[in-house]
């Protein structure tokens, strides 16, 4: 079909749909009619659809097009355990027995079980064979709250009112004879809490194993330490409320 240059070529052009023109393409279209009419000439309808074809935006082919990629998650780093084993670093530790606490022979640095502030720290109590008594109140995890005893060999590298995690050495285990124990303490810290009448009151003659003591040598096993050879013993006294009967979810 041939357009004839001039007002009928620009009419003809004026009436294709709205729809097939871009803004650009329908101002060039109608420039070549007018062209055209001046100059007397015949303009086809390809070269009017190649000039619309020209100022028409191609479409981006869908390969081309970059999908953005999605950010990965950060890897969560696993929390850090409450609890670590406080004899870890005790060369040729034997576990002796359970009594009121728990009896160890060897010798080498003790660490606090966990978050805690001391609230004993003697070398030359008359109590207890050796002269230590180190005490400190946990402040975190299962057994926040309550108060553990290290006994007999050990000479103590903390002091009273200090703040402590379980990376912090607190008392140094020396080879005297005595060894060391360790275990829940009164809530004062004056001694073992098997001493007191809601676990029996059962001081250091008997008879052993302590159900005080069984607790926590299950505390020290949880965390790897071996267990003392009379930790499957029936306990006597009875387990305070206020002391966990098992601990669940911790590794050594």
């Amino acid at each position: 079909m041939l357009l004839v240059a001039g007002a009928g070529a620009v009419a003809v052009v004026a009436r294709l749909p709205a729809s097939t023109l871009q803004p650009q393409a329908a101002a060039q279209a109608g420039a070549l009619g007018r062209v055209a009419a001046q100059a007397g000439t015949l303009v086809s309808k390809t070269e009017v659809s190649k000039v619309l074809a020209s100022s028409a935006s191609p479409a981006q082919p869908a390969s081309a097009v970059k999908a953005t990629p999605s950010a990965s998650p950060s890897p969560t780093a696993p929390p850090p355990p409450v609890y670590l084993n406080p004899l870890r670093a005790i060369s040729d530790l034997i576990p002796q027995r359970v009594d009121m606490g728990v009896d160890f022979a060897g010798a080498g640095p003790i660490y606090a079980l966990g978050d805690a502030v001391i609230t004993n720290a003697q070398g030359d109590n008359a109590g207890w064979p050796g002269g230590g008594w180190i005490t400190y109140q946990l402040t975190d995890g299962p057994a926040a709250g309550l108060m553990v005893y290290v006994a007999e060999d050990v000479q103590p590298t903390v002091q009273v009112g200090e703040h402590v995690t379980s990376s912090t050495v607190i008392a140094q285990m020396y080879n005297g004879g005595d060894g060391i124990e360790t275990g829940w303490a009164m809530p004062d810290g004056a001694s073992a809490e098997s001493q007191l009448a809601v676990a029996g009151a059962i001081g250091g003659d008997g008879p052993f194993p302590t159900e005080v003591g069984l607790s926590f040598d299950a505390l020290l096993v949880a965390l790897g330490v071996p267990a003392a050879p009379n930790a499957g013993d029936s306990g006597y006294g009875l387990l305070p409320a206020s002391i966990p009967a098992s601990w669940p979810g911790l590794s050594s």
